[in-house]
C-alpha cells in the first residue's frame, strides 16, 4: 500500500545520528573534499574497511557506522561534495590530542586521502577527575593565538583557538561539567560540523577575490564604452560598440559559472550559524564566544562573497541595459536611413509620373496623328468613288472626336492597370520600417 519512496524518505531523519558518548573520548575528525574526483569518497571508505578488516559498506549508502577491533569507533557520512571520517575512542590516560584515535589504521591509507584532506580536527571529551583538572587551565592544551570559548547546553564548555598546528590538525577541548544523556555526543558533532561547513563556505571566498579583479576591469571597460556613447558624432561608431558591449557581455557570463559555487557557500554558511545556536553559548569571562569569533571573522569573509556575486548581477544588468540603448539608437538610425531612402523613391516615383504623363500626351498626339492620317486615306479613297466628300474637310472635323477618343481610351487603361496591380497582393514598404508589408486583396 506504501509508495516505494516512503520507506527510504522517512529512514533520512535517522540516517545521521549523533555520537553516543558517556564518559572521556578522543575523537579525531577528516572532512575529504575531491571536487573533480567524486568516486574517491567511497573508494577511500572501502579501502579502509577492508584494510582494518571491517565489513565493506553497501552500495550506495551516505552513512557508515561500525566498531573496530582497535578499539576505535569509525563514523562515515557522505554529502553532496565531500565525505567525513570521524574515529572515536574512549580516553583512559591523560595524553591529549595524540594519535590515539587512528592507531591501526595502515600509513597508506592516510596516502589515499593526501591532496584531499581538507578539515582535520583532534577534539577530546573530558568529564570526572580529568574535566576538573583542566577546567581551569585551558590554555595548556589550547594555546592558540586567540582563546574561544563560552558555557554550552547548560552543562559544560568548549574551548578552541580554530588555528591549525605543525601536525595539521585543529584542537578542541570540550568539559563535562554535567551533561545529559548523548549531549557530549552532539555537541562534538556540531563543533566538526561547525569546522567543515565553514571550511566549504569559506570556497567561494578565493573565487570572489578573483572574480572581483576580473569585474574591476570589465567595469572600466564599460565605463569607456558608456563614456564614448555620449560623444558628439559617435553615431557612425555604433555598429563597432555593440560588437565591443556583446564581448564583454560574452566575457561576464563566461564568469557566471562560479554562480553553484556561491550558492553552496550561502547554504554552507546557513548551516553554520544554525549550529552556533544550537550550542546556546553563555559568556565566559575574558574570551570571546565561538558566536562573536565568528562574527568578527567568518562573517565578512561572507559577505564578501555576496557582495562580489551582487556586483557580478549589476554589473551584468548594466551592459544588457547599454546593450538595449544602443541597440534603440542604431534601430532610430536606420530608420532615419529608410524615411530619407523612401522619400528619395518617392521623389523618383514622382519624377517618373511626370514623365510618364508627358510621354503619354505625346502617345495621344502620335496615335491621334496616325488614326487621322488612316481615316484621310480612308476619305480621299470615298472621295475616288463618287462619293460627295470632301477629304480635308472630313479629315478636319475628324480632329477633335479622334483626339478625345484616344485620351478617354489611354485614361481608362491607365485605371485598369492600376486596380489590377492594387489587387494582385503585392509587397509594398512601411515609411517607417524596411520589413515588407503584405497588402491583402480587396474584396
Amino acid at each position: 500500500m506504501d509508495h516505494p519512496l516512503r520507506a527510504e524518505l522517512a529512514a533520512e531523519l535517522h540516517a545521521r545520528p549523533f555520537l553516543k558518548l558517556a564518559e572521556s573520548v578522543a575523537l579525531t575528525h577528516y572532512a575529504v573534499y575531491a571536487e573533480h574526483n567524486p568516486s574517491i569518497h567511497e573508494t577511500v571508505l572501502r579501502a579502509l574497511c577492508r584494510d582494518s578488516g571491517l565489513p565493506p559498506p553497501a552500495d550506495g549508502m551516505t552513512h557508515y557506522s561500525v566498531q573496530s577491533s582497535f578499539g576505535w569507533h569509525l563514523k562515515w557520512e557522505r554529502h553532496t561534495e565531500f565525505s567525513t571520517f570521524t574515529f572515536v575512542i574512549p580516553r583512559n590516560d591523560a595524553d591529549y590530542f595524540s594519535d590515539v584515535a587512528i592507531e591501526g589504521i595502515p600509513a597508506n591509507w592516510f596516502e589515499q586521502i593526501a591532496g584531499n584532506r581538507f578539515v582535520a580536527c583532534r577534539m577530546e571529551l573530558l568529564s570526572g577527575d580529568h574535566a576538573r583538572t583542566i577546567r581551569e587551565a585551558p590554555s595548556q592544551w589550547i594555546d592558540g593565538p586567540i582563546l574561544v570559548g563560552s558555557s554550552v547546553l547548560g552543562g559544560g564548555r568548549a574551548f578552541c583557538d580554530w588555528n591549525v598546528r605543525a601536525d595539521g590538525f585543529m584542537r578542541f577541548l570540550v568539559i563535562d561539567e554535567g551533561f545529559r544523556e548523548e549531549q557530549g555526543g552532539r555537541l562534538l558533532q556540531r563543533l566538526y560540523e561547525i569546522e567543515t561547513y565553514r571550511m566549504m563556505a569559506l570556497l567561494a571566498l578565493p573565487i570572489a577575490r578573483k572574480l572581483g579583479r576580473d569585474l574591476d576591469e570589465i567595469q572600466a571597460s564599460l565605463q569607456s564604452l558608456m563614456q564614448s556613447m555620449d560623444l558628439p558624432g559617435a553615431d557612425g561608431d555604433d555598429s563597432q560598440l555593440l560588437v565591443k558591449l556583446t564581448h564583454l557581455a560574452v566575457r561576464l557570463e563566461s564568469l557566471s559559472g562560479s554562480g553553484a559555487r556561491f550558492s553552496a557557500s550561502r547554504a554552507y554558511e546557513k548551516i553554520v550559524l544554525a549550529r552556533i545556536q544550537e550550542l546556546r553559548e553563555e559568556r565566559i569571562e575574558g574570551m570571546p564566544t565561538i558566536q562573536e569569533f565568528m562574527e568578527r571573522r567568518f562573517a565578512p569573509a561572507m559577505e564578501t562573497c555576496r557582495s562580489v556575486w551582487a556586483r557580478h548581477e549589476q554589473i551584468a544588468a548594466r551592459i544588457a541595459r547599454a546593450v538595449d540603448l544602443l541597440r534603440t539608437r542604431v534601430n532610430l538610425a536606420q530608420e532615419k536611413d529608410v524615411t530619407r531612402l523612401l522619400a528619395g523613391m518617392e521623389r523618383t516615383a514622382r519624377n517618373q509620373l511626370h514623365l510618364q504623363h508627358a510621354v503619354e500626351g505625346l502617345s495621344v498626339a502620335a496615335i491621334s496623328y496616325y488614326i487621322l492620317s488612316l481615316t484621310g486615306a480612308a476619305f480621299k479613297a470615298l472621295h475616288l468613288l463618287d462619293i460627295p466628300i470632301q477629304p480635308e474637310l472630313a479629315e478636319g472635323i475628324a480632329i477633335g472626336p479622334v483626339v478625345l477618343a484616344v485620351i478617354a481610351i489611354t485614361r481608362r487603361t491607365r485605371r485598369r492597370l492600376a486596380k489590377d496591380k492594387a489587387s494582385d497582393g503585392r509587397y509594398v514598404m512601411h515609411p517607417l520600417n524596411s520589413s515588407p508589408i503584405h497588402q491583402p486583396e480587396h474584396p
